[in-house]
């Protein structure tokens, strides 16, 4: 999930023959698996008025659903997709859709504000050339011999009838073949310098949904991805603040916050229980859902300065869900390997020595505007600190969630994160999301413990 914005997309495997010539997608010859890649309509809608986001936030949520549905047609279609087949089959329909949609949302904004002025450019979607040739192994890293590089596995049916995409080899990278780029922070004399860490077990209870609460509230299979939960125990579309606040929780402490993030898949041929069904098969996410060996939520202090408390359902949405079509501004996914995590990753997953554990890491925005919850884009009510640690004029700092989960993989395995069916599965596209719904007093320790410096929890 994470991110609200829009940005379709779906595999294509076009015909190989005549009508694979130059075409007006960008002049080569369209052999290979493509995305549509569709305008960010969320950024357009930064300043949507709190009365009329739900609304809203179910209508973007169907512009995903419109995505998705196009993806299935690109994969009904098979080898007989050419250049006028996806455009009369494919992206007419879907353009007519979403300017329906798009008038929905302008309509619902002029309830309550002024009508928002050219959403309706934003209608039509365009194709995205994917990379196609597998990359070369990773080169053995001095004195020992290198894991074997994962094979590609784009356009291999999953189910018997569908076409997936990614993982692919070029998403890999032997992790000691990358250069250490992580510096310790510079601490300065008034530093937030303590910890407190929140124990929420690694989803043992197999919380499971394809929802996304904070993006699609109310909308089922909102993000088109399996989700991991820890912490809060009732966490799906149709949860309220009221129901997450009196919800259990898989955290010692009695932390209620929900922390969510989608699931590691091992890319096998093996059958996964939701393999037929939304988020999962239904949405080109196939193989073994990986338990976390690990899951640590960490809260850390600012660099320059002491941090005030954040409030009571307070969302945060960390990396972009659809980097791979919107671009990477918003991407904040970092992977690695235990031993190894002053090498971090962001557009690659690792490969791990034997002995070594693949690394997510989210480092979530540590900064507040100081009155909002939440913003229509999920984004603009928090912001990271800027270079030297201090936060954007007029936001406070806040304590850091750091989420922290590994995985036992073995070297070799052909692994993915889950995805929107036009995101290829794109490491780039990991994402963490998180509410905060600590009880008053237990943020209170929490600040308390950070500011303080000492270590908690």
């Amino acid at each position: 999930m994470a991110a609200l914005a829009v940005g379709g997309g779906a595999m294509l495997m076009t015909d190989n023959n005549a009508s694979a010539a130059r075409d007006s997608w960008g002049g080569q010859a369209a052999q290979a698996p493509m995305t549509i890649n569709c305008p960010d309509v969320a950024v357009r809608l930064s300043n949507v008025p709190e009365q009329a986001r739900p609304a809203v936030d179910n209508q973007l949520a169907q512009l995903d659903t419109q995505v998705a549905d196009a993806y299935e047609q690109l994969a009904a279609g098979g080898t007989q997709t050419d250049r006028n087949w996806v455009r009369t089959r494919v992206l007419d329909p879907l353009s007519s859709q979403r300017r329906g949609t798009l008038d929905r949302i302008a309509t619902e904004i002029e309830r309550v504000s002024n009508r928002p002025a050219g959403l309706e450019s934003m209608a039509s979607c365009t194709v995205k050339k994917d990379d196609v040739a597998p990359a070369a192994a990773p080169a053995p890293a001095s004195g020992s011999a290198a894991p074997n590089a994962p094979a590609p596995s784009a356009s291999a049916p999953a189910n018997g009838d569908k076409a997936q995409t990614g993982p692919r080899r070029s998403d890999f990278v032997d992790i000691r073949r990358v250069r250490p780029n992580v510096a310790a922070p510079r601490l300065q004399a008034n530093a937030s310098r303590g910890t407190f860490k929140s124990r929420c077990g690694r989803n043992e209870n197999k919380h499971f949904n394809p929802d996304n609460v904070i993006v699609a509230p109310g909308v089922s299979n909102g993000a088109h991805h399996m989700h991991d939960y820890v912490g809060n125990l009732e966490t799906d579309a149709f949860a309220t603040n009221d129901d997450l606040a009196a919800a259990g929780t898989t955290c010692t402490n009695g932390d209620r916050s929900t922390h969510y993030w989608p699931v590691l898949r091992l890319r096998n041929g093996k059958v996964e229980s939701d393999a037929n069904l939304p988020g999962g098969g239904q949405d080109g996410n196939v193989g073994r859902i990986l338990q976390p060996a690990s899951v640590q939520l960490t809260f850390r202090g600012s660099p320059v300065s002491k941090v005030t408390a954040m409030p009571t359902f307070l969302r945060i949405i960390t990396g972009d869900a659809k980097a791979f079509t919107n671009g990477t501004a918003n991407a904040n996914a970092s992977w690695s390997c235990t031993g190894f995590e002053n090498r971090q990753l962001k557009e690659k997953y690792p490969i791990c020595p034997q002995g070594s554990n693949v690394v997510r890491t989210f480092n979530f925005q540590s900064c507040w505007d100081g009155s909002n919850t939440d913003s229509a884009n999920h984004r603009t009510h928090v912001a990271f600190a800027r270079p030297n640690g201090t936060c954007p004029n007029g936001f406070k700092a806040i304590p850091q969630l750091v989420q922290r989960i590994t995985y036992k993989i073995a070297p070799g395995s052909v692994f993915a994160v889950d995805s929107f069916p036009e995101q290829l599965h794109k490491p780039g596209t990991d994402h963490g999301d998180f509410i905060n719904v600590m009880s008053s007093s237990l943020m209170k320790k929490a600040v308390s413990c950070i500011n303080s410096g000492r270590r908690c929890g």
